[in-house]
């Protein structure tokens, strides 16, 4: 009954070496390919930060946003190489696996990691990956992975790839770094709080933003955010004009 059970498998569907290591072959050139194309993104995203910092005066909250999307796509990057060895790992040892009723104990968070992983990167051959570990060690493997039961998850991946923006200290380390690196004589307009440093970017309320810029009119005057009011431009104008 088994040897007929197995082969309706074969014929249907379940688990198959020779569809496994083709696909973590291939997941492997794919990463490659992913993250040079993502570090030649981030040389232009540099750029365009150091432009935005050199403004006068500095556009620095698109830059902040700017740089919050460089640190994921780093993280992104740091991930794929990552999941690029365990790729490797599992191509090399296809014959132990295929030959192992049960998960191999120091398979299980590198296996449980690629199915985790299946679902946060655009990577499609993790998804025939996935559907193959599941044929071999079954729905509640899968679902164990997915949910991360018992922290089979690869921490360092987990912590790259999750959708927790980067703290503010971050975001303003890589753009002093990037300010430094590109000559360009910067200084945050609001220096970080103590109670600040570890908590994600506050959200932009437009403090670089000129007022009158569009017309140019008026274009020497900044928004004053500090007071949190939404009528501090106003008033800065009539205080001028006044003065005047």
């Amino acid at each position: 009954m088994m040897g007929i059970f197995g082969s309706m498998m074969g014929i249907f569907g379940g688990y198959k070496a020779s569809k496994l290591k083709p696909q973590l072959k291939m997941a492997v050139t794919r990463f490659q390919i992913a993250g040079n194309k993502k570090s030649a993104l981030m040389k232009q995203q540099i750029r365009e930060i150091a432009t935005l910092l050199a403004d006068d005066p500095p556009k620095e909250e698109k830059a902040r946003i700017k740089a919050e999307a460089l640190i994921r796509d780093d993280n992104t990057v740091e991930a794929y190489e990552i999941l690029q060895l365990n790729c490797d790992l599992l191509s090399e040892r296809i014959h132990l696996i295929t030959h192992s009723r049960d998960c191999p104990p120091d398979l299980v968070s590198c296996i449980s990691t690629l199915i985790w992983a299946s679902g946060m990167v655009d990577i499609p051959e993790l998804i025939e990956i996935r559907k193959q570990f599941r044929y071999k060690y079954g729905k509640e493997f899968d679902a164990a992975a997915m949910q991360n039961l018992g922290g089979v998850i690869n921490e360092r991946v987990a912590a790259r790839l999750s959708v927790q923006p980067p703290s503010a200290y971050l975001v303003q380390t890589y753009l002093e770094k990037i300010a430094d690196e590109h000559e360009v004589d910067w200084k945050p307009k609001v220096p970080l709080k103590a109670g600040d440093i570890a908590e994600p970017m506050p959200a932009p309320v437009g403090v670089s933003v000129p007022v009158g810029g569009g017309s140019g009119l008026n274009p020497s005057v900044p928004y004053d955010g500090g007071s949190g009011s939404n009528n501090s431009a106003p008033q800065q104008q009539q205080q001028q004009q006044q003065q005047q």
